[in-house]
């Protein structure tokens, strides 16, 4: 592979770390090592470090720096919005509600909750893959305590109307959550403008440090704390803040809405392109999704008669790196939830990739991806004994 070129087009699964948040994390790894808890001089400049990254990440998304508490990732955020809310309110009620089109770490937390007794309303979303309002004011009942829908989608990139729907659920009076994950670093985020009461993100991926994200919790809003330790982020999340994380995160978190227009204007164009080109130039093809509201990054084909981790993996013999849009990969034998869920039938849901380019992403990348994508598909599809069906069948009528 070392002679071979590469090109990444992964963006929604993890990002590179940009140069500037990996210059203002250095000082944290060696000199300014100290833990923030300590009272000491060492620990209060780690302390004054993390009381910074919390505010100006805050002033990036309209919360107090007050409202925003540091996590170990979205997945943990998530867990704590929906499980630690829950909780808190099980003498309200046992119903939550979510869409069906949520990353794991919802699926599995409410998932979870259902063994333990809570009702659980997965909320529909039609071939757009956008939830309708309506649908949610109909399955609110006075034992709802959380709804949890997420802002982008991690698969086909749709964009819910979660203003819309943060103001169904203050209507109701039930506390609003949004995974926002995807979301975060690739459009505006407002948490202010957008009504909720929690919203998840993590900076792996807008080109900050893994292994740290933000849970925002509006003033007023108490969910049961998940892990028990110190007394750190206001005592409700124990364990040593990761100084280095926190710092990275709000450097990278100010870059990216720095450089938002820039970015979404460059990642959009390469991605239309690529969308028109796939679509003229390869037969008996699905583009998932809404056209128009979704990320802009974000491109997910469903390639007909062909399995998705064939398309994968030779597409990772060229140098080429994706996403199968098919759970398969990672053990299962059912395709995606979330294609199932916009109502592709199972085979079709097994052919899909995902394509998501990023802000280092050049014309040149996909013109050479789409060369190699087109003959990966010829080439596997010649194999595929359901497209020699479908071509005798086609034949004879």
């Amino acid at each position: 592979m070392n002679d071979k070129r590469r090109i990444y087009l992964d963006y929604a699964a993890t990002t590179p770390i940009e140069t500037e948040v990996f210059e203002a994390m250095k000082p944290y790894f060696i000199q300014n090592f100290g833990n923030s808890s300590s009272i000491h001089s060492f620990g209060r400049e780690a302390a004054c470090a993390a009381d910074e990254a919390r505010r100006k990440i805050a002033t990036l998304i309209g919360a107090e720096p007050s409202e925003i508490y540091f996590t170990s990732g979205g997945t943990e955020a998530d867990n704590w919005a929906i499980k630690g809310t829950a909780y808190a309110h099980k003498d309200k009620g046992n119903h939550v509600i979510t869409s069906a089109i949520e990353h794991a770490a919802v699926m599995n937390s409410v998932v979870a909750l259902e063994k333990e007794g809570f009702d659980i309303t997965h909320l529909p979303v039609y071939s757009n893959g956008i939830v309708k309002p309506q649908d949610l004011e109909n399955a609110i009942t006075d034992k709802t305590v959380v709804i949890s829908i997420m802002m982008a989608n991690n698969e086909i990139g749709t964009i819910q109307p979660i203003k819309e729907l943060a103001a169904i659920a203050k209507k109701h009076k039930v506390i609003f959550h949004t995974d926002a994950v995807q979301a975060v670093g690739s459009i505006p985020v407002n948490v202010k403008d957008l009504g909720v009461d929690m919203m998840s993100f993590s900076a792996h991926k807008f080109y900050g440090p893994k292994g740290i994200g933000v849970l925002y919790i509006r003033k007023g809003i108490r969910p049961d704390r998940l892990i028990s330790g110190g007394h750190q982020e206001r005592s409700r999340r124990g364990g040593t803040t990761n100084i280095t994380g926190v710092v990275g995160m709000a450097k990278a978190l100010e870059v990216a809405v720095r450089d938002l227009d820039k970015n979404y204007t460059h990642v959009k164009a390469l991605r239309d392109y690529f969308v028109e080109r796939v679509n003229k130039e390869i037969p008996y093809i699905i583009y998932n999704g809404d056209k128009e509201s979704r990320l802009p990054q974000n491109a997910n084909f469903s390639f007909e008669f062909i399995e998705g981790e064939s398309i994968l993996f030779s597409l990772d013999l060229e140098g080429i790196a994706c996403s199968s849009g098919s759970a398969c990969s990672s053990g299962s034998l059912e395709p995606s939830h979330v294609l199932l869920a916009i109502g592709l039938p199972h085979e079709k849901a097994h052919g899909s990739i995902r394509f998501t380019v990023g802000k280092d992403t050049t014309k040149d990348d996909i013109d050479y991806t789409i060369e190699k994508l087109k003959k990966v598909i010829a080439n596997l599809r010649d194999f595929s004994p359901l497209f020699a069906e479908f071509k005798n069948n086609t034949v004879t009528v």
